[in-house]
């Protein structure tokens, strides 16, 4: 382990190099600076013993480390090698010595690289700011370098190279006193660093205090704080979209406008060639007023309506009419009956009237469509459709007065198109826009049959007069002023409750039941009998009996079914002829 080194007393590493330690020149080792420290060799007589001193430094805290100025700007010199001795040249003395273990080192460092007392501080590693980090500039511009003179030594065999310049730290009095003066610049605190310190107590690395982070939960705050706003804002928008249809005005789509022809079957054809041929009646008198329909006879301007439409104006009152197309008139009552419930009024003056075509109400078949036509709670050119419902339905109306001189008795058509008072004397027509029967009546949920007013609603059960009983009854109407009932000459017993028409044992005013030489006693009908079918159709009571006779002209035939002692009998008769009220 030992092999190689020198046997003597071992050198210290802080001792200093004599100057018989010197090396010659020429050996290929550069010599040591004054401030380095080699081993100690044993010393030789005949040298000068001389011992050279450190170099002189300036007076001063040596090693205030901490204020060291920054290091030489240029590299260190290096010591040229000497030239090579010639190959027969006779060594010195000083060639047999023993050489050190190592090279001397240029930083002049103790052995083994043991720092001492005196060694130089490192390079200032002055760290790199953050980039964009402003840094205010430097207070004082490096001291300039001073070369410290090497001593020269004694001996003849001194290195002829200059020693290493050395860097001289500022005074810390100076540097302090420019960092703390007044007004002027702060001094870097880079210039303050110190490698060797302790640590924790290191100037900041950035001007002034330092800058404070933000950490992750700021930052997510942020974000959670930014996604909630746009969920505010966007719930926001869409709730105002939604509510006006967007930012733009609103166009909704719609249909190109077609050609106004229907069908002429079609209820819509249908209404708009009955139309201007339905007028609404407005009737007052004797402290009373109504509203009705009514349609256009003729071009003489004769109008078909209801008794009990114009029953308010009978012997002295108002009647004003007003067509579809809106002009009014004042009108006239021509004829009434009350025992078909039917009535005329005439218009003067008015010009441009349409007649409405009448069918026949004997070719009607039940299911046939129909269209009713009207001013329901004086709501005029109303139109409702529905169908025939059913044939010859007896119905009675009227009887206010007690002594049964206003019933009307009606063989009607029964329809399910809606019906509500202020339709009567509407025309009920088929498809062909032809009258097949007069509206008269509906059936209400509260009340029996009815034709007054004060009526509830439709319940799908409205009955018309059949346009040819009601045509005969115009005619009569317009031309005598008067229209005539078919009669068969008895009294019937009207508390008769059994099945059919029973003949009364007297009449009502005390006579015979049977008016002597009517066609009730031609045909050889007789108190008490009970009349079960007329023409084949089965009669229950006395007032489809009378309904069954009216809807047949005066002068008709007819063939009765009768009982008589529990005998059934059949008659035949010709009708008669009475006057209406």
């Amino acid at each position: 382990m030992d092999d190689g080194k020198p046997t003597g007393p071992k050198a210290k590493w802080w001792s200093r190099p004599s100057a018989e330690g010197a090396l010659p020149q020429g050996s290929g080792v550069p010599p040591a600076r004054s401030d380095e420290v080699t081993a100690q060799l044993p010393p030789v007589a005949d040298e000068p013993s001389a011992v050279v001193g450190p170099a002189p430094v300036p007076a001063g805290p040596a090693h205030a480390l901490g204020d060291a100025a920054p290091a030489p700007a240029g590299p260190a010199p290096v010591p040229t090698d000497p030239a090579p001795a010639p190959a027969d040249a006779v060594p010195t003395p000083h060639q047999g010595r023993p050489q050190p273990l190592h090279e001397p080192d240029a930083y002049s460092t103790p052995p083994y690289g043991g720092p001492g007392p005196w060694a130089l501080a490192p390079p200032v590693q002055r760290p790199t700011p953050a980039h964009g980090t402003p840094m205010p500039p430097p207070a004082h511009q490096a001291p300039p370098q001073v070369q410290i003179p090497q001593q020269p030594h004694a001996q003849p065999h001194q290195s002829h190279h200059q020693p290493l310049p050395l860097p001289v730290p500022p005074p810390p009095s100076q540097g302090h006193a420019q960092a703390q003066a007044p007004g002027g610049p702060e001094s870097s605190q880079w210039l303050r660093y110190d490698p060797w310190n302790a640590p924790g107590q290191q100037p900041l690395t950035q001007y002034g205090e330092p800058r404070k982070r933000r950490g992750r939960r700021a930052g997510l705050v942020a974000a959670g704080a930014l996604a909630l706003a746009a969920c505010v804002l966007g719930g926001a928008v869409g709730a105002y979209i939604e509510r006006n249809g967007g930012f733009t005005s609103v166009e909704l789509p719609q249909a190109d406008a077609e050609a106004g022809g229907r069908a002429p079957d079609s209820v819509a054809g249908i209404a708009a060639s009955a139309l201007p041929s339905v007028v609404t009646l407005h009737v007052s008198g004797s402290g009373e007023q109504g509203t009705g329909t009514g349609f256009v006879l003729d071009r003489q301007g004769h109008i078909l309506t209801n008794n009990h439409v114009v029953q308010p104006a009978s012997s002295s009152g108002e009647i004003s009419v007003t067509f579809s197309g809106g002009q009014t008139a004042r009108a006239t009552l021509v004829g009434k009956d009350s025992g078909y419930d039917l009535a005329v009024v005439k218009v003067t003056g008015v010009s441009g009237l349409k007649p409405l075509p009448l069918g026949n109400s004997d070719s009607v078949q039940v299911g046939d469509p129909v269209v009713a036509i009207g001013a329901p709670f004086d709501l005029s050119n109303t139109v409702t459709s529905g169908i025939i419902s059913a044939k010859q339905r007896p119905i009675t109306a009227g009887g206010e007065k007690g002594d049964g001189s206003d019933i009307s008795y009606v063989d009607a058509l029964q329809t399910d198109a809606p019906i509500n008072p202020g339709n009567s004397g509407g025309p009920l027509v088929d498809t062909r826009a032809r009258v097949i029967g007069i509206n008269s009546a509906i059936r209400a949920a509260d009340s029996g049959t009815g034709l007054s007013g004060g009526q509830s609603g439709s319940i799908g059960l409205g009955f018309a007069i059949p346009i040819n009983q009601g045509k005969r009854v115009a005619e009569e109407l317009i031309n005598t002023g008067k229209a005539t009932h078919p009669v068969i000459g008895v009294s019937l017993d009207m508390e008769y409750a059994g099945d059919g028409a029973r003949v009364g044992d007297k009449a009502a005013d005390g006579g015979p039941a049977v008016t002597a030489g009517g066609p009730g006693a031609k045909a050889g009908i007789k108190p008490g009998d009970v009349i079960t079918e007329v023409n084949g159709q089965r009669v229950h009571s006395g007032e489809e009996l009378i309904v069954k006779i009216r809807a047949h002209r005066p002068g008709d035939r007819l063939e009765l079914t009768l009982g008589r002692g529990g005998k059934e009998r059949i008659m035949k008769l010709t009708l008669g002829s009475a006057d209406g009220t």
